[in-house]
C-alpha cells in the first residue's frame, strides 16, 4: 500500500486515477482547486477508507503531512477552451505547480509523475510522433500557454531528476475521453456527443480532414499505472494509435446517438494540429501496455454517460 498525492484529483483524469489507485489498495490524497475539476467526480469516494480531499491551488506552496510515496501531478486546465480562457493560471500550474509538486516529492523522497501532453509535439512535422521528436510548437500563439507550460514542466522534471536524483515519470497523454468529461469543456468528443444528443448542429472546425487519436479513459489510466510501476522515467506516449479524421468521429457519434443533427463548419482555430497519432513502440515494449478499447465501444460508453448526465 502506497500513500499517493494526486494533484488535479477532482478532474476528469485525476478522479479516475484516484479510483484505480484506491481499488488496488493505495491511499490517495486528492488536491484540487476546483477551477475545472468538480466535487461530483469524487463525491462517491468521500467516506472511502484511504481517500482524502484537499481543496488547494498547487501553484501556491504545497505540503502534505506524513509520508508520501508518489506525487502525481495532473493539475492543469487541459481543454483548449479552458486554457484559452485561463492562460495565466495554465502557465502557473505548469511552472509553479510543477515546481511545488517536485519540491514535495524531494522532501518526501517520493516518486514524481508528470502528466504531460501530446501538445508538446505541436503541429507535428513527424508522423506518427515518437518520444524522440522535439515538436513543432508556436511559443507565442494562443495555444502556446498550454504547450509551453507542459514543455517547461518536462524540463523542470528532468532537472530535478538529474540534479536532485528524484525518481520521475513523464507521460505524454493523447486525446482521452470517457465518463466525467464536462459537457461544456470544449473538447471534440464531448462537443459532438452533447450537440448530437441535444439535436444541435455538429460543429466541425475546418474541413474535418484533420486527424486525432482517441484513447478511452480506462485504457489511459492502465497506461499511467504501468508507467508509475515501471523503472522508466520517460517521456512515454500513452494513447490510442488508431487515427481518425474529425469528420469520421462526427459520423460515428451521429450513428451511435441516432441523432439527425446537421454538420456545420467553422474556421479552424489558430495553430490547430493537422494530424496527431502516438508512436506506442516504447509503451508496448517497455511497459507491456497497449490500448484495448476501440473507438466505437468507447463512444458508446461515453454516450451512455452523457445521456444520463443530460437526462436525454
Amino acid at each position: 500500500m502506497a500513500r499517493i498525492v494526486v494533484t488535479g484529483g477532482a478532474g476528469f483524469l485525476g478522479s479516475h486515477l484516484a479510483d484505480h489507485l484506491l481499488a488496488r489498495g493505495d491511499e490517495v490524497i486528492a488536491i484540487d482547486n476546483l477551477i475545472t475539476g468538480s466535487v461530483a467526480n469524487i463525491e462517491h469516494l468521500f467516506g472511502v477508507e484511504g481517500f482524502t480531499f484537499v481543496r488547494h491551488d498547487v501553484s501556491e506552496y504545497l505540503w502534505v503531512p506524513g509520508p508520501v510515496d508518489a506525487v502525481l501531478h495532473f493539475a492543469s486546465p487541459a481543454s483548449p477552451k479552458d486554457y484559452l480562457e485561463m492562460p495565466i493560471q495554465t502557465l502557473k500550474v505548469g511552472s509553479l505547480g510543477t515546481h511545488n509538486g517536485l519540491g514535495l516529492a524531494k522532501a518526501k523522497q517520493a516518486t514524481f509523475m508528470l502528466a504531460s501532453t501530446s501538445e508538446v509535439y505541436g503541429d507535428p512535422e513527424v508522423h506518427p510522433q515518437p518520444e524522440s521528436y522535439w515538436g513543432h510548437v508556436n511559443p507565442v500563439g494562443p495555444r502556446g500557454v498550454y504547450d509551453e507550460a507542459k514543455r517547461f514542466a518536462e524540463a523542470m522534471t528532468m532537472a530535478y531528476h538529474r540534479y536532485h536524483g528524484i525518481d520521475v515519470r513523464i507521460v505524454r497523454i493523447f486525446n482521452t475521453y470517457g465518463p466525467r468529461m464536462r459537457a461544456e469543456d470544449g473538447r471534440v468528443v464531448s462537443n459532438f456527443i452533447v450537440q448530437a444528443l441535444k439535436g444541435e448542429p455538429i460543429t466541425i472546425y475546418g474541413d474535418g480532414s484533420q486527424t486525432r487519436s482517441f484513447c478511452y479513459v480506462d485504457d489511459e489510466i492502465r497506461g499511467f499505472l504501468a508507467l508509475l510501476d515501471s523503472g522508466e522515467s520517460g517521456p512515454v506516449n500513452i494513447g490510442n494509435d488508431g487515427e481518425f479524421t474529425v469528420r469520421e468521429l462526427a459520423d460515428l457519434v451521429l450513428e451511435v446517438t441516432g441523432s439527425t443533427s446537421e454538420v456545420v463548419h467553422e474556421p479552424l482555430p489558430v495553430d490547430d494540429p493537422r494530424q496527431r497519432r502516438p508512436d506506442l513502440t516504447m509503451a508496448r515494449q517497455r511497459l507491456g501496455w497497449q490500448p484495448e478499447i476501440g473507438l466505437r465501444e468507447g463512444i458508446e460508453r461515453t454516450v451512455a454517460y452523457f445521456r444520463q448526465l443530460l437526462d436525454v
